[in-house]
């Protein structure tokens, strides 16, 4: 697979849905992780990121009075335990969290779950690990070619300078919306933490796109730079 630019994959596709992207930035000094979420229904774009207790991120109601129904759209979709940094899409965040705070692996968390229950679109639950290395996993579990039934798929990949894996839940925007497909796209990682945020803010579809999260973890001292950007404000 050729290494493709992330700005391309963006900019070229108006409804991705929500997407992971990690990776290691060029210098080798940074593991990089963004987040992103979408959204087509008001319900879906009145959200915003704020931090969390436990290291990460969780999403909000920009307008509690506009919440429709928050059983898929309010969850933490970052986590931190031990090191180790849980980015995904849904709720499956914390059943990750819970079987790895109790010595199990993140696959063993994952089998207990399945694709989201939205008929007809059954959306992928898509999730990432990244270790104190900087090495990472990445998740998808979807329906079968839109059948209700769940196929598992699960990637482990060393952490490599300048380089990065990018996931996202819909392959496009239809009705129903098609769910991704094949494997993690290979993308360049380039600039400092605040460049990489740009890109991607900038290069997602201005009429969907609602929030961004990204972090620069250095490897060497542990230490954190992370940034929010919500299209609500």
């Amino acid at each position: 697979m050729e290494i493709k630019s992330l700005a391309s994959e963006l900019n070229t596709n108006s409804y991705p849905g929500r997407g992971i992207v990690l990776g290691k930035s060029k210098d080798g000094k940074n593991a990089v992780i963004a987040y992103f979420i979408m959204g087509r229904s008001v319900n879906s774009r009145n959200r915003i990121f704020e931090e969390n207790d436990r290291g990460g991120i969780r999403t909000k109601a920009f307008d509690e009075s506009k919440m429709e129904d928050p059983s898929l759209i309010i969850y933490n979709p970052v986590l931190k335990l031990d090191g180790k940094t849980i980015v995904t899409n849904g709720d499956q965040t914390d059943t990750i969290y819970d079987f790895m705070k109790d010595g199990h692996c993140y696959r063993h968390a994952l089998l207990t779950r399945e694709f989201e229950p939205d008929a007809p679109n059954y959306t992928p639950r898509i999730s990432g690990v990244v270790k104190p290395d900087g090495d990472y996993v990445l998740s998808i579990l979807k329906s079968n070619m839109g059948k209700p039934q769940c196929l598992r798929y699960f990637f482990e990949y060393p952490a490599t300078a300048g380089m990065g894996h990018f996931i996202h839940t819909y392959k496009c925007d239809g009705d129903p919306i098609p769910s991704f497909e094949g494997e993690p796209t290979p993308v360049e990682i380039d600039g400092d933490i605040d460049d990489f945020t740009d890109m991607i803010w900038t290069n997602l579809n201005e009429d969907n796109k609602v929030s961004l999260f990204t972090r620069f973890i250095n490897l060497e001292t542990g230490a954190e730079e992370t940034r929010i950007i919500n299209k609500n404000k």
